[in-house]
C-alpha cells in the first residue's frame, strides 16, 4: 500500500449501489476508509464485495437505530468474532429512538463483551448516551483493551473529558465542525487521536461517490488545520 492522502474513519459504503466501484475510485484518489455497516447482514454483504481492497476495512456493525429486539445481539456478537473492525455500534437515547433503549443496551452489552478480549477498533455512535456507552465499555473491559472511537461526539463536556482521559479516539467531519460546540470539542481532542470522517452517504440509496467523499474530507481537514495548528490529515491513522 502506498501512502494515503486522506483517511475516512467513518463512511457507509454499504449504502451505495456500487460499493466496489466507490472503493476502487477512492484508492485512485489516495483515500483509505473504514466502512461502517449498520447490521450483521449488511456487513456480510459488504465484506464479500470489498474484502479485496487494501485501502478499505469493513467493520461489523449493528446501528442502534435498527435494533429490533430479536436476535440482533447474537448475530452481531458472532460477526465480531471474525474481525478486528467493529462499527457502527452504540446507543441512541434521543427522542426518536429512546423507546428501544432496553434492546439497544442488550445489543451494545453483547458488542462490548465480544470485544472485551481486546485488539479491536470500535466506531461508537452515542447520542445522549456517551456516559452510558463509556460505562458499558469500561465494565466489559473493552474500553481499556480496544481502540474506541467516538464518531461525531455530541455528549457533554464532562463526558468528553472522561472519554479523552480513557484514551478514546474521536472522528470528526464537516457537519460536526459546522457547529460551535463541534469546533470547540475538536480543539480539545489530542492531536494523535483526532480523525477525519464523512458519515456519507446520509441515507441508504443517496447518490454519492468517492470524489464527494474526498471533497468532504478536504473541507473538514481545512477547518481542523485552522482550529489546530500543527494538525495534518495523517497525524492519526488506523491502518
Amino acid at each position: 500500500m502506498g501512502e494515503a492522502r486522506l483517511f475516512d474513519a467513518h463512511v457507509h459504503l454499504d449504502w451505495l449501489a456500487e460499493p466496489a466501484r466507490a472503493a476502487a475510485d477512492a484508492g485512485r484518489l489516495g483515500l483509505r476508509m473504514l466502512c461502517c455497516t449498520v447490521s450483521p447482514k449488511g456487513y456480510q454483504h459488504t465484506i464479500s464485495q470489498l474484502n479485496g481492497f487494501d485501502d478499505v476495512r469493513v467493520a461489523a456493525g449493528m446501528h442502534p437505530w435498527f435494533v429490533d429486539g430479536g436476535t440482533d445481539a447474537e448475530k452481531i456478537a458472532s460477526a465480531i468474532e471474525g474481525t478486528d473492525w467493529v462499527g457502527e455500534v452504540g446507543l441512541d437515547f434521543g427522542r426518536a429512538h429512546v423507546a428501544t433503549k432496553k434492546d439497544q443496551l442488550r445489543v451494545f452489552e453483547a458488542v462490548a463483551e465480544a470485544c472485551s478480549y481486546g485488539g479491536k477498533t470500535i466506531s461508537v455512535h452515542a447520542v445522549r448516551s456517551a456516559g452510558t456507552c463509556l460505562d458499558v465499555l469500561d465494565r466489559t473491559g473493552a474500553l481499556a483493551s480496544c481502540r474506541c472511537i467516538f464518531h461525531w461526539f455530541s455528549g457533554t463536556s464532562e463526558e468528553l473529558v472522561r472519554a479523552r482521559e480513557a484514551g478514546c479516539w474521536f472522528s470528526v467531519g464537516e457537519r460536526m465542525l459546522a457547529t460551535r460546540r463541534g469546533r470547540e470539542y475538536a480543539r480539545q481532542v489530542p492531536t494523535d487521536r483526532l480523525l477525519l470522517e464523512t458519515d456519507l452517504p446520509e441515507h441508504e440509496g443517496d447518490a454519492t461517490c468517492a470524489a464527494n467523499i474526498a471533497a468532504s474530507l478536504d473541507r473538514a481537514a481545512q477547518t481542523l488545520q485552522a482550529l489546530r495548528p500543527g494538525w495534518y490529515p495523517r497525524s492519526a491513522r488506523l491502518f
